[in-house]
C-alpha cells in the first residue's frame, strides 16, 4: 500500500507517518518490507505554508477568510505535517517580521527576560528557571520544570536556536533513568521528573542536578504530565529542525517506551482514560482533579499520537506501535462519548434516569441529573461546546479547562465539529473566560463550602486565585494555536492585545486574580518565565502560522465522531 507523506530517515529506522495516514492504515503496514524501502522513494509533499507566498498567508489569516464551518477547520492545513520552517532571526536574537512592520515593543523586552531565564549547566544551556524575580523567596520557583519549559522551549525552536532544546531533552532523559524513591517506595522507572536544579559547589568548581520527582512537591504527587510533554517537545523539536537522529538515538527511544510502559500497562481499569491522584499536572494542587482529569487525558492523547510518529519500527518499538494503535481507538472513541457536553447533551444528562442495570443503558456512569450544578446551564450556550473536566462513576466535574480543550483541538482529539464548537463557545463567553486578562484556568471558581471541601480551605486556590479561577497568560499560545488551527486566529488577536496592556506593565505575573481577571494574583510571582515564553509564542505563532505544524496533528479521518450532530454543531 501507498503511505501518504511519509518520512524515512537515510537508514530508515524511523517513521514520521504523516497524520492524514490513519490509524487504521497505520495497522495494514507492512513494516519489514518499509524499512527495506529506499529513502529516495520518498512521496510527494503538498505545498506546506514555508512554500506559499506571503500574500496567500495575509488572505488566509484576513478577518473575511475565518470561516466557522467545520469543512473549513482545516484552512491552514494544506499539508498536516508541516517541513521545516527556517527562522528568520534579527541581528539582536529577536524574529523580524514577515510582515515588514516592526514588532511590537513588548516582544524585544520579552526575549530579553527569557533569556535572563536561562539556565546553564557545565556550560551549556539546559533550560529556562520557573520566575527570575528576586523580591520573593525562591521556593522551587528557581528550578527548571518539564512543563514549564515547553512554551520556552517552542520559542526558541521557532526563534531557530534548536540546541537549547536538545540539551534539555538529553538532561532529563537522563534523569530518567535515576532511582526514584519517596519514603520506602520507589516509583515507575518511566517517571519523569517534575523539575530540576543546577547545583554549584564553589569549593570543588563543580556542578550537579539534582531532581524532583514529587517527593518534594506539595502534596508528593508525582507529575504524571510531565512524561507527555517530553515526547510532545520531542516530536516538535524533530519537526521543527527536520533532524531526526536525537529522537533515533537508542537513549530516546528508550525512554519514549518507558513512558509508554507506565500507561499502557494493563490493571483493573474499564476505561481507556487515565486514573490520576489530585496535583499531577499543571493543577498541581488539591482541586479535585482527582481520577480522569481532561488535561491529562488529552496530554496522553497527544504524546500517544507523537510517539506513533517518533518510534523505530524495531520488535519493541512495533509491540508499541499496535498498543498506541488499540489505545488511541478506544481513547478517541471514550473521550468524544463521555466527556463532549453541548447544549443537547446537557439536555439529555438532565432528563437521564437512573439506576439503569444493563448493555443498554443510556446513563452508563448512573450520574444523577440533581447533581447537575446550576451555573452550567446558564454558562452553556446553545451553540457551542466543551470537554468537561472529569467522568468517572456518579461523577462528572462539569468545570471548563482551559488547557484540556486547546490541546484536545490541537491533537485532533476533538473532531472538526467540536473543535470549532469549543472555539464557540469561548467567543460567546468571552467575559466569563477571557475578562480583561486572559485565559481562565477552569471556571468557574469553587467557593464557600464545596471550596473548604474540595481543596481543604487552601488559602493559595480561594475564589477566583491561582488554580481556583485564576487567569494564567501563558495559555495565551495554547488558544492562539488552536485558533490557528480552527480558522479564528482574530480570536486569538483579540486576546494577545488584552495582554499587551497589561503584561509587561505588571513585570510578567504568573497569575491574574479576580472574576474578570483585573487583579495581580496575590501570591503571583513576577517576571514569571512561561508567561513571558507564552507571550512570545503566541506572537510567532500569528505572523508565522507554520510554526503551528511543531504542535498540532491533523485529524485521523478514520476516527469518527461517535455522537449525534447536535445543534451546536450546526455552523
Amino acid at each position: 500500500m501507498s503511505i501518504p507523506n511519509s518520512d524515512m530517515s537515510q537508514n530508515g529506522n524511523i517513521r514520521h507517518v504523516d497524520a492524514l495516514c490513519s490509524v487504521a492504515e497505520i495497522e495494514e503496514i507492512d513494516f519489514s518490507k518499509l524499512l527495506d524501502r529506499p529513502s529516495f522513494l520518498n512521496m510527494e509533499r503538498k505545498r506546506s505554508f514555508d512554500e506559499r507566498s506571503l500574500s496567500e498567508l495575509s488572505v488566509a489569516l484576513s478577518p473575511r477568510h475565518s470561516s466557522r464551518n467545520a469543512d473549513n477547520s482545516s484552512r491552514f492545513f494544506d499539508h498536516p505535517e508541516y517541513v521545516f520552517s527556517p527562522s528568520r532571526t534579527s541581528f539582536i536574537g529577536t524574529p523580524r517580521s514577515l510582515t515588514g512592520f516592526e514588532p511590537h515593543p513588548m516582544v524585544a523586552e520579552a526575549w530579553e527576560t527569557l533569556r535572563r531565564s536561562l539556565v546553564f549547566f557545565r556550560g551549556q544551556p539546559v533550560g529556562t528557571i520557573a520566575a527570575t524575580d528576586t523580591s520573593e523567596e525562591k521556593l522551587n520557583y528557581d528550578q527548571v520544570f518539564v512543563r514549564d519549559f515547553v512554551p520556552s522551549g517552542l520559542a526558541f525552536l521557532m526563534n531557530g536556536e534548536p540546541e537549547i532544546v536538545k540539551n534539555f531533552i538529553l538532561k532529563t532523559l537522563r534523569l530518567q533513568s535515576w532511582e526514584k524513591k519517596i519514603d520506602r517506595f520507589h516509583l515507575g522507572e518511566g517517571v519523569m521528573p517534575a523539575s530540576f536544579k543546577v547545583l554549584h559547589d564553589p569549593v570543588r568548581n563543580s556542578e550537579t542536578l539534582i531532581a524532583d520527582f514529587g517527593e518534594s512537591a506539595i502534596g508528593r504527587v508525582a507529575p504524571v504530565d510531565s512524561g507527555f510533554w517530553w515526547i510532545i517537545l520531542l516530536r516538535a523539536y524533530t519537526k521543527s529542525t527536520g533532524d531526526s537522529s536525537l529522537a533515533e538515538l537508542p537513549e530516546c527511544q528508550k525512554g519514549m517506551r518507558l513512558i509508554l510502559s507506565l500507561c499502557l500497562s494493563e490493571g483493573f481499569d474499564t476505561f481507556p482514560t487515565l486514573l490520576c491522584a489530585d496535583g499531577c499536572c499543571m493543577i498541581d494542587r488539591r482541586m479535585g482533579v482527582y481520577g480522569y482529569p481532561i488535561e491529562i487525558q488529552a496530554l496522553f492523547f497527544m504524546a500517544l499520537r507523537c510517539a506513533l510518529l517518533l518510534l523505530k519500527q524495531d520488535d519493541e518499538g512495533k509491540e508499541f506501535v499496535e498498543r498506541i494503535v488499540k489505545r488511541l481507538h478506544a481513547l478517541s472513541y471514550h473521550m468524544r462519548s463521555y466527556f463532549w457536553l453541548d447544549f443537547k447533551q446537557l439536555n439529555d444528562i438532565y432528563r437521564y434516569k437512573t439506576e439503569e442495570y444493563s448493555h443498554t443503558a443510556v446513563n452508563k456512569f448512573n450520574v444523577i441529573p440533581d447533581s447537575l450544578p446550576d451555573w452550567v446551564f446558564d454558562f452553556m450556550p446553545t451553540r457551542g461546546g466543551y470537554f468537561i473536566g472529569n467522568v468517572s462513576p456518579a461523577r462528572m466535574d462539569f468545570r471548563w479547562f482551559c488547557l484540556g480543550n486547546c490541546i484536545a483541538i490541537l491533537s485532533s482529539l476533538a473532531t472538526p465539529e467540536q473543535s470549532m464548537a469549543i472555539m464557540d463557545l469561548i467567543e460567546s463567553r468571552w467575559e466569563e473566560l477571557a475578562g480583561e486578562m486572559p485565559l481562565k484556568v477552569c471556571y468557574p471558581a469553587i467557593e464557600s463550602h464545596q471550596w473548604r471541601i474540595v481543596t481543604g480551605c487552601d488559602p493559595k486556590n480561594t475564589r477566583w486565585s491561582y488554580h481556583n479561577g485564576g487567569s494564567w497568560p501563558v495559555l495565551l499560545w495554547l488558544l492562539t494555536a488552536a485558533c490557528i488551527k480552527t480558522g479564528r486566529p482574530q480570536i486569538a488577536r483579540r486576546a494577545i492585545e488584552l495582554a499587551e496592556s497589561r503584561l509587561l506593565k505588571d513585570n510578567w505575573p504568573e497569575y491574574y486574580d479576580g472574576k474578570l481577571g483585573r487583579y495581580v494574583g496575590k501570591q503571583a510571582r513576577k517576571f514569571q518565565t512561561w508567561s513571558v515564553a507564552g507571550y512570545l509564542v503566541a506572537k510567532m505563532m500569528l505572523e508565522d502560522p507554520s510554526h503551528l505544524g511543531m504542535i498540532a496533528l491533523e485529524e485521523d479521518r478514520q476516527m469518527k465522531p461517535v455522537m449525534k450532530r447536535s445543534n451546536s454543531w450546526t455552523c
